[in-house]
């Protein structure tokens, strides 16, 4: 076998993609094996709807956990700036299209995530204290300032986009439809613009810059105070949007249902092969190890587990997802300090 064939597998037997792809693939089969209902289009199109925020929130949750820190706020943030921006067009009587909501969201989310920023890159403050703080004062000013209560109705440009569909499929055999709601394709948008930016551009490689060593990314010439707070700048832009889509496909506003998504979506992540230290990851495998979850969550009833269970496969998931990340990061320091020995020791040889 050509040496640089060898080298290139043994860098893909690495990553945790091939794997997480095998194990998607076995779950399915197992699922449709039991009820013989998982490749049917419906529930394709389920999987796919039901991913549209759980993804959305990767996205934003790998970009802070591949720059080295943590952030457990973004549903509290995402609660609190869908909030504001519904009650606000909801108390205006507003009646136009959805895209007004977006952009309330938005600058909710941007004042939000740079306030996390703000003692994150500039007093350089914890990452995981941080956003575990402002998770609770978040939740506290939308309880107790704004008085959150239930909305069963939401403005008719919100409701209008939840409907939306580009297709509906069907199941022959029990007649259940659903919907591939027009959110899918905002969500394509970013996941396809932020992997552009991360391969790309010179704010993508500085993520995985300060990532793997902030010492090394100021020495090279990034910003690395700018960069954190634009990074939870993005984070808040992004669950600002999941949340909108959240709310106009539930047809309602409830204050508190997203509360609690975070250890999924970071467990997810990690699991698709995301360092938590912070500096290597991959974008896809990240969407695949939050996948996994969504399939495992969603597809209980096909399985003939009751929903009691969910916690449980969740947790473990959560903690087996964690652990490989631990030893990824031990490998990876491994072999850093190792390849640095080796140059030191052929530096003093040379000498």
């Amino acid at each position: 076998m050509d040496e640089q064939l060898k080298r290139k597998l043994k860098r893909v037997s690495r990553r945790n993609e091939p794997y997480l792809f095998l194990v998607i693939i076995a779950l399915a089969l197992l699922i449709e094996y039991r009820s013989g209902q998982f490749f049917t289009a419906n529930n394709i199109v389920s999987l796919a709807s039901a991913f549209i925020v759980p993804g959305l929130f990767t996205i934003g949750a790998f970009l802070v956990l591949v720059s080295g820190g943590i952030d457990v706020s973004f549903p509290a943030l995402a609660s609190l700036s869908v909030y504001v921006s519904t009650v606000t067009l909801i108390n205006n009587n507003y009646t136009g299209g959805v895209w007004l909501a977006f952009l309330l969201a938005i600058l909710a989310g941007a004042i939000l995530g740079a306030f996390n920023g703000l003692f994150i890159g500039v007093f350089r403050l914890p990452t995981l204290i941080v956003t575990l703080g402002s998770t609770y004062v978040f939740r506290g000013f939308m309880q107790g300032a704004l008085n959150s209560v239930q909305w069963a109705t939401i403005p008719r440009g919100m409701a209008e986009f939840g409907r939306m569909a580009l297709f509906t499929a069907t199941n022959p055999v029990t007649g259940l439809r659903a919907r591939m709601p027009v959110a899918f394709l905002i969500f394509l948008f970013i996941l396809i613009l932020v992997a552009l930016m991360l391969r790309y551009t010179m704010f993508g490689r500085s993520i995985y810059g300060i990532g793997g060593s902030e010492v090394s990314a100021h020495r090279a010439g990034y910003n690395v105070m700018l960069t954190r707070v634009l990074i939870y700048v993005m984070v808040g832009i992004i669950a600002s949007i999941a949340a909108v889509i959240r709310v106009s496909m539930m047809q309602q506003l409830h204050p508190t249902n997203m509360l609690g998504m975070e250890l999924r979506i970071i467990a997810g992540t990690v699991l698709g092969g995301t360092i938590i230290t912070g500096g290597k990851g991959t974008l896809l495998g990240a969407m695949m190890g939050s996948l996994l979850i969504v399939i495992v969550v969603n597809s209980m009833i096909l399985l003939g587990i009751p929903t009691s269970w969910r916690s449980v496969f969740t947790g473990a998931l959560i903690i087996i997802g964690t652990g490989v990340s631990a030893r990824q990061a031990v490998d990876h320091y491994r072999g850093k300090r190792g390849r640095v020995t080796e140059q030191l020791a052929s530096e003093k040889g040379a000498g």
